[in-house]
């Protein structure tokens, strides 16, 4: 192929790549959507279900013991592939990026239509998520919000078996060890999602959170 030629098919696989990369963006979001409600889906049904055996301790109990351990687990795969799938829709955005830095050099008028400016993160540098500080942004992530729930369950749990188990009729000691249990499983959670993305997401990301 001539120069002319191999411009025509390079700029048809940038299209390409480009389409496929704001599919592939798209899909992590409604990933993470369906991960997050099927959790949650998941949880409020258990619920329920505690709800109809609370009357017979018998069998309240022995039913806990088994559902909240399994909603507890769901929890966790559900957390960590949702902070994947935030770092996956950050690295694709870097991509569509490295693109549109392309398309900028392409004519003189290229660099109005396809400005830093225009774009989104990380072009941009202003994303909206980080609109109130990164600790913010941290908290306030999808991930973040499963992992609240989920550390609550824990800490459900633990009181329930601390109250009914190990402290008999001490009630409000078994309180403040679910309490506890939530807050450092809330920590762990946090600590882990903002180790993942300071070693895997783009630098940009890395240096906000």
């Amino acid at each position: 192929m001539d120069d002319k030629e191999r411009q025509a098919a390079f700029m048809s696989a940038l299209i390409t790549e480009h389409f496929v990369l704001q599919a592939a963006a798209s899909a992590t979001v409604s990933e993470a959507a369906a991960r997050a409600s099927l959790y949650v889906f998941s949880l409020s049904s258990s619920l329920v279900a505690m709800g109809f055996a609370w009357p017979s301790r018998e069998i309240f109990l022995p039913f806990a013991a088994a559902v909240l351990p399994a909603v507890f687990l769901l929890g966790i795969f559900t957390f960590v592939r949702l902070v994947d799938t935030g770092i996956e829709d950050q690295q694709f955005l870097v991509g569509i990026a490295r693109i549109r830095s392309y398309y900028r050099t392409l004519t003189p008028e290229a660099v109005v239509y396809f400005s830093t400016e225009s774009g989104r993160w990380p072009e941009s540098h202003a994303s909206p998520g980080y609109r109130f500080g990164p600790r913010v942004a941290l908290f306030t992530t999808a991930a973040s919000m499963i992992a609240f729930i989920n550390s609550f369950v824990a800490g459900a749990g633990v009181t329930l078996l601390a109250r009914n188990s190990l402290v008999r009729d001490q009630t409000v000691f078994a309180l403040m060890l679910g309490m506890a249990t939530a807050l450092v499983l809330m920590a762990a959670f946090l600590a882990f999602q903002r180790w993942k993305y300071r070693i895997s997401a783009p630098a940009e990301a890395a240096t906000r959170i």
